[in-house]
C-alpha cells in the first residue's frame, strides 16, 4: 500500500503479512477489537486510571527489576550493549524497507512518531530560582527561547485518530541556542523529545531490532508475544497508558531514555498539561472525525495560548533508575518529578497546509544538542544514527532539503 504527496490524509491500517493466515488472523482481528474498545474507553478509563494504573505499573515494574542483572554501574555511567551496531544496522535497514512499501517518493513520511497533528510556535521560558542542581546547559539561567514544537501521532502508519493505538508524541526543537551541538547538523537548536508512556516501547536496541522486524510484517503484536522471545511486562507497561486520546494538549509525555544535566549528572525529563479539563471526543461511540486530535488543537489555540510544564526527574539509583534499559519506570519515591520550565504555545492559526507541511522540511534528533544535554545509553546512541540515515532518506526521496528554523518562519 503506497501513498503520494497527501500522505498526511489518514488511511485504514494495514492488514497483517507474516506469511501465515492463522497469524494474519489473530492480528488483524485482535487490531479491530483494540479499534472497538477505543470507543467506549473514555467512559472507563479515568476510574481505571485513577484507582489501578499506578499500583499495577508498580508491581509490573518490580517483576521487571528482579529479573534484571545488577551491572554496578555509577550516575549517568553508559555500558555497551553487545552487538549494538549490528542490532543499529538492522533497525535502519527495517525502516527503509517498511517505508518505501508505504510511501512514494514526494510524499515520504517519518518512519515513526509519523502523523502529523501540528506544528505550532511556542517559546520555552526557563524558571527564574532553580536549584543549583538543575542549572545546567539551556537551564543554568532563566531565558526565553523560541520553539517548534511537532505534535504527532505513533506511526508507522498515518490512521484516523480513533484507530490508532492511542499512542502520541511531543517533539520541541528551541532555536537561538548558542554553543557547540553534538551533532554538526544544526547550529543554533536544541531538541527534546516524549512519547505518552513513561517507559519506553523496547527496554533496548536488540529488542527494538525484533520490533521492527514485526512492525515491518504490520504484526506488532507478536513482538510483545512469542514463543521464543516475549515481552509481555513492556506489553503490560504500555496498555496502562495508551487509550483514546482527547487531546494533544491533555496527555503527559515522557523522554523515556536518560540524559545529562551537567557532567556526571544524568536526567529523565516530561511534559505535563496544566489544565484537569478534558476535551470530548466528538460522536463517540460512532465514529469520530479522522483528525478530531486537530480540531482539539485549533479550538484551543484559536482561545488563546497553552501551558506545558516541563519536569527534569535525577537519577539517584543506578539500578532502579537504569540508563541501558529504557523500560523501566523510574520511581518518583527516589526521586520526585520537578518543574524547571514553561512551554507556551502560542495563540495561532497553525492549520493551514503549508504549516502543516513544514515539517516535512525539518528533522528533530535528540542529538541536536549541546554537551551538557548528551544522550545516555543504547536507545539513544541507536538514534544518533538511525534518525540521521531515516531523516536523509526521507528528505532524499521528496527532494526536500533539510532545513534549519530560526523562528521567523511565516506561512
Amino acid at each position: 500500500m503506497t501513498f503520494g504527496k497527501d500522505s498526511n490524509t489518514s488511511r485504514p491500517v494495514p492488514r497483517a503479512k507474516t506469511g501465515s493466515v492463522v497469524l494474519n488472523l489473530i492480528q488483524n482481528v485482535l487490531m479491530k477489537t483494540l479499534q472497538f474498545e477505543r470507543r467506549f474507553d473514555p467512559w472507563f478509563r479515568p476510574a481505571f486510571d485513577a484507582l489501578l494504573r499506578d499500583r499495577i505499573a508498580s508491581l509490573v515494574t518490580a517483576w521487571i527489576n528482579r529479573r534484571r542483572t545488577n551491572q554496578v554501574l555509577q550516575i549517568a555511567e553508559e555500558r555497551a550493549l553487545p552487538g549494538e551496531d549490528e542490532f543499529v544496522d538492522s533497525i535502519v535497514n527495517t525502516f527503509r524497507q517498511q517505508m518505501s512499501g508505504l510511501w512514494r517518493p514526494g510524499g515520504f513520511e517519518r518512519g515513526g512518531n509519523t502523523k502529523t497533528h501540528g506544528i505550532v510556535r511556542a517559546e520555552f521560558i526557563v524558571h527564574e530560582g532553580l536549584d543549583e542542581k538543575f542549572r545546567h546547559g539551556i537551564f543554568a539561567e532563566p531565558r526565553t527561547y523560541r520553539a517548534w514544537v511537532r505534535f504527532s501521532g505513533p506511526g508507522p502508519y498515518i490512521t484516523p485518530d480513533i484507530d490508532d493505538v492511542g499512542f502520541m508524541s511531543i517533539s520541541v526543537k528551541l532555536m537561538g541556542v548558542s554553543g557547540p551541538k553534538l551533532m554538526e547538523e544544526e547550529k543554533f537548536t536544541q531538541d527534546f523529545f516524549g512519547v505518552s508512556t513513561p517507559t519506553f516501547v523496547t527496554p533496548d536496541v536488540r529488542a527494538n531490532a525484533q520490533l521492527q522486524r514485526a512492525s515491518l510484517q504490520n504484526a506488532s503484536l507478536f513482538y510483545f508475544v512469542n514463543f521464543h522471545r516475549s515481552h509481555i511486562l513492556d506489553f503490560i507497561m504500555q496498555g496502562l497508558w495508551v487509550k483514546t486520546q482527547s487531546s494533544p494538549f491533555e496527555a503527559p509525555y515522557f523522554s523515556c531514555v536518560p540524559y545529562l544535566l551537567g557532567k556526571g549528572h544524568a536526567m529523565q525529563y516530561s511534559f505535563w498539561p496544566t489544565t484537569s479539563t478534558r476535551t470530548p471526543v466528538p460522536r463517540l461511540p460512532l465514529r469520530p472525525p479522522d483528525n478530531y486530535l486537530r480540531l482539539a488543537m485549533v479550538k484551543a489555540l484559536n482561545a488563546g495560548p497553552v501551558d506545558i510544564d516541563f519536569r527534569v526527574q535525577l537519577q539517584t539509583d543506578p539500578f532502579l533508575m537504569p540508563i541501558e534499559d529504557a523500560g523501566v519506570l523510574w520511581p518518583e519515591r527516589l526521586s520526585p518529578r520537578v518543574s524547571i520550565a514553561t512551554i507556551r504555545l502560542l495563540q495561532q492559526a497553525f492549520d493551514s497546509p503549508a504549516q502543516i507541511n513544514f515539517e516535512k522540511r525539518l528533522s528533530y534528533n535528540p542529538w541536536h544538542c549541546i554537551a551538557e544535554h548528551r544522550p545516555l545509553g543504547n536507545q539513544s546512541r541507536a538514534r544518533q544514527r538511525m534518525y540521521l540515515a531515516l531523516s536523509r532518506f526521507r528528505h532524499d526521496l521528496n527532494a526536500i532539503p533539510h532545513y534549519e528554523p530560526t523562528g521567523d518562519e511565516v506561512f
